[in-house]
């Protein structure tokens, strides 16, 4: 106990940057928009979590969790090296040639979780984690010869605290809920020339951050069927969120961004005293949030962009598939390893909008390990590569613009570090 209070200076710093972090610092595109697991070591997992708990970082995936992990802290930071570009061909207006959109790289992510048991059924916790974004800025403008200025790109950053209360109602069985609060932030450059099809042309590109917080709630399901075999479900609420008031010629109902609703089921089996294998899947429901999942061809129907249910980034909904392996290859060393895949949430007729936020990867590979340093302490890694894909343009890019095609690419490159102490 003496060696964890000298060591709660240093621990509080950490904690510290990996809110900063987490509030501060844009996600990426892994699962659509949403990263593809909450904590290190779900990461390390394919992002497995649903009925697959395994730190205080797991009631963000599924709050009913919390019944089954015992009093501790989890600290992890994260370094996020994303590779977006596009291609344009084919255009009349003079935008052909490949572009980088690499201008910012790479970043910095934290996330901090406690769970603490009050009693032999309830389970508290709070988790604090960045789950949502796109960043690009590409230092030569795609729609320079239309008149964009200066780098374009946007930037979009959404931290969830999400405070958890579960109760075991039976043996093996628990439920959970978490209010799931929201803060969000977007800045959008060099999109000058769509400006004169917005309702409010001058909050539409350009106007620095804005910022914008929300509330929702997720509920969760946890229970034990037989021993050695698990399995868990998760709501998530759409969370209505504030407006981006400078941006209200942009997004739908007037500088509208929600957070889409999202559902998931998993299981998880131990396929012997030392091997683990578990599976989600998670449906997530982008037509949700008019901003994102509207389509652009509204705006060639005559409705501008920032109108109410105005056109959006086309983004259709997704279903996501992720199988992990947790191994205890010792009394010391746990390795993991995971395989997710998302679909695809940008339609090729969507493509050229999305020019500014690629997210379309879809396999993510994923290594991790854990190493116990002392009885109440613990030091966990991972990598995960999701490969290059490309989304071709097909009727992309309208005539009234010179037509031809957008082509666009996303790969990402993330590996992280965490604490775990027990009390």
């Amino acid at each position: 106990m003496n060696k964890f209070r000298s060591s709660q200076p240093r621990l509080q710093g950490t904690i510290a940057f990996a809110l900063v972090a987490a509030i501060t610092a844009p996600a990426h595109a892994t699962d659509g928009y949403f990263q593809h697991g909450v904590g290190v070591k779900g990461k390390g997992t394919g992002g497995v979590a649903v009925a697959l708990p395994q730190d205080a970082t797991s009631i963000g995936a599924n709050p009913a969790t919390a019944t089954e992990i015992d009093h501790r802290v989890d600290i992890g930071v994260e370094v996020f090296v994303p590779d977006r570009s596009a291609q344009i061909s084919g255009n009349a207006f003079g935008l052909n040639g490949n572009y980088n959109g690499n201008g910012a790289n790479p970043f910095v992510l934290g996330d901090v979780a406690y769970v603490r048991p009050v009693s032999d059924k309830v389970t508290v916790g709070i988790v604090f984690f960045a789950n949502g974004g796109m960043n690009t800025v590409y230092e030569t403008n795609p729609f320079g010869p239309l008149g964009g200025q200066g780098d374009a790109g946007v930037d979009l950053k959404q931290a969830f605290i999400m405070p958890t209360a579960a109760v075991k109602v039976a043996e093996g069985h628990s439920v959970g809920a978490s209010v799931v609060g929201v803060v969000q932030s977007f800045k959008a450059t060099g999109v000058q020339p769509f400006a004169g099809f917005s309702a409010d042309p001058a909050n539409f590109t350009n106007r620095g951050t804005d910022w914008s917080v929300g509330v929702g709630f997720k509920l969760g399901y946890y229970g034990k069927l037989t021993e050695g075999f698990s399995v868990g479900a998760f709501y998530q609420s759409k969370v209505g969120t504030g407006k981006f008031d400078k941006y209200a010629g942009l997004f739908a109902d007037a500088g509208g961004f929600d957070v889409p609703e999202s559902w998931g089921v998993g299981a998880a089996v131990d396929v012997s005293d030392k091997l683990t294998v578990g599976v989600d899947y998670k449906k997530i429901n982008y037509d949700s949030a008019p901003s994102v999942g509207n389509s652009i061809a509204s705006l060639f129907q005559g409705v501008p962009f920032g109108a109410s249910d105005g056109p959006g980034f086309g983004w259709s909904n997704i279903d996501v598939l992720k199988v992990g392996a947790v191994w205890q290859a010792s009394d010391k060393f746990t390795l993991r390893a995971g395989y997710g895949r998302s679909e695809n949430p940008i339609p090729a007729n969507e493509t050229f909008l999305n020019i500014l936020a690629p997210g379309v990867v879809q396999d993510h590979f994923t290594l991790g390990g854990s190493v116990q340093l002392s009885s109440k302490a613990e030091l966990s890694a991972y990598v995960m590569r999701a490969p290059t894909n490309r989304v071709s343009g097909a009727g992309s890019i309208p005539p009234m613009l010179g037509g031809g095609e957008a082509d666009i690419f996303l790969a990402e490159t993330s590996g992280g570090l965490s604490l775990g102490f027990t009390f």
